[in-house]
């Protein structure tokens, strides 16, 4: 998602909910995203997952594909840029379960997204996960 403010063009991203990401902040930050379900659109999935970690139904704006990125993991993103607004202080994101201390045999709930901002372009590239860098070049309005 991106807005044009006075300021000029801003960037929603949002970061990892959980113990390994509390610390972490520059390179960090991600675009709302998240697994497909067997059978699922991927803008569909996209829509959903924006929903699921922000809180807010996702805009009803036109879609703008932003192609794939592929991940030192092998994991492959498929983005999409929409211009819309929310209030990133109200993020309302679902939670996961993890074993946490690890292996102490107790499980514990975090919210897949603990908060959320809006960034420049150029605060986003160095908040945003290295390998998702390259949707920061193609979400120009």
């Amino acid at each position: 998602m991106y807005r044009k403010t006075e300021r000029g063009l801003e960037v929603l991203l949002v970061h990892p909910g959980g113990p390994y990401w509390r610390k972490k902040d520059e390179g960090a930050w991600s675009i709302p995203k998240g697994e497909v379900n067997e059978g699922e659109d991927l803008l569909e999935a996209a829509k959903r997952e924006f929903e699921e970690e922000t809180g807010y139904g996702p805009p009803q704006t036109n879609y703008r594909e932003l192609g794939t990125v592929k991940l030192k993991s092998g994991k492959t993103i498929h983005g999409w840029a929409t211009e819309g607004n929310i209030d990133a202080d109200n993020l309302k994101s679902i939670e996961f379960e993890v074993e946490w201390p690890p292996r102490s045999g107790k499980k514990r709930k975090f919210p897949e997204a603990d908060r959320a901002g809006w960034f420049s372009p150029e605060e986003a590239r160095r908040k945003i996960h290295p390998g998702q860098a390259g949707f920061l070049n193609r979400i120009s309005p």
